[in-house]
């Protein structure tokens, strides 16, 4: 089992996506420097040896190479960070960062166009700077990148194509994240952006064949099992669950079981679903969700 640690260092981004689940939170102080460098540091002592460095979007801060450095110097093996590409778009600013200690690159990719993927992040040209990043990490023989991809309303019916798109960028770690509605943008403009997963389901499972049985990492998350009987090997938190410990250090709270805690505090399931078979592994679906749309898509699986 892997102890992870995921610290939120800021609330700040330079994209404003709209579906972004720190869109309320804007206004809360990111942490400082020291603040973060002790969270390192204590984190390692609990034994942590893996750390998520996230936002908004941490590569704006200007202390990033800072941080970086001290995590490398207290012997994390693996030092990640999701990020929307930008600041990757710049070739020195990408080797300084690797240079500094990052090891694994997440990049945010929402759409297969740039029509798509700008009209979600509201951020023109901020697409063609991610794939500039994306290409300034190959250049350097950078090995460990993967992506994920928001799943909303906007976007689910090109999904395959995303999908392929990423496929054929070499990238071969993916993660497709039915959109958490139970905060910031998706919460607050539910309608507009937040589709049924009864809907969005085949095109999820067109979008998992095209990694299967060819990717290291080919996964959705955040969905209910019953309509990925077939696929149970791509479900994130079913992978996670079996290798991570999680914990996550944000400016406004912690969270020391996050995989626990996301179950019994964020998804819901119907009183039918104690009859499915596969309910025990599930973790249903977001409690906004069943909120706005009822649970009668959730059909047990006897």
């Amino acid at each position: 089992m892997i102890k992870k640690t995921v610290i939120f260092t800021t609330y700040q981004c330079n994209n404003q996506c709209i579906f972004c689940i720190n869109s309320e939170r804007r206004h809360v102080q990111g942490k400082n420097a020291k603040d973060i460098k002790n969270e390192i540091t204590e984190a390692r002592k609990r034994g942590s040896t893996y750390l998520e460095l996230i936002g908004g979007e941490f590569s704006i801060r200007e202390d990033a190479l800072s941080i970086l450095r001290f995590a490398k110097r207290a012997g994390f093996k693996t030092i990640m960070m999701a990020t929307n590409g930008r600041m990757f778009s710049y070739p020195e600013f990408t080797k300084r960062m690797i240079d500094a200690g990052l090891t694994d690159i997440v990049f945010s990719i929402h759409g297969h166009t740039a029509h798509l993927h700008d009209q979600l992040t509201q951020s023109p040209g901020s697409f063609d700077q991610l794939l500039q990043g994306l290409a300034n990490f190959k250049k350097l023989k950078f090995k460990n990148i993967g992506s994920n991809t928001t799943i909303v309303k906007q976007n689910y019916k090109v999904l395959p194509k995303i999908g392929s798109f990423i496929f054929n960028l070499g990238i071969r770690n993916s993660e497709f994240i039915f959109v958490d509605s139970n905060h910031g943008g998706a919460k607050i403009n539910f309608n507009q952006l937040v589709p049924k997963i009864s809907e969005v389901a085949s095109y999820v499972r067109k979008t998992l064949d095209i990694g299967r049985n060819r990717a290291q990492h080919w996964h959705i998350r955040y969905v209910p099992l019953c309509y990925f009987e077939n696929y149970l090997g791509q479900i994130s938190e079913l992978y996670e669950v079996k290798r991570f410990h999680t914990e996550h250090i944000a400016p406004d709270f912690n969270n020391f079981s996050v995989e626990e805690s996301r179950a019994l505090a964020g998804r819901e399931k119907a009183t039918r679903c104690s009859k499915c078979r596969l309910n025990s592994q599930c973790e249903g679906i977001w409690k906004t969700y069943i909120k706005h749309y009822g649970d009668k898509e959730l059909k047990p699986i006897i």
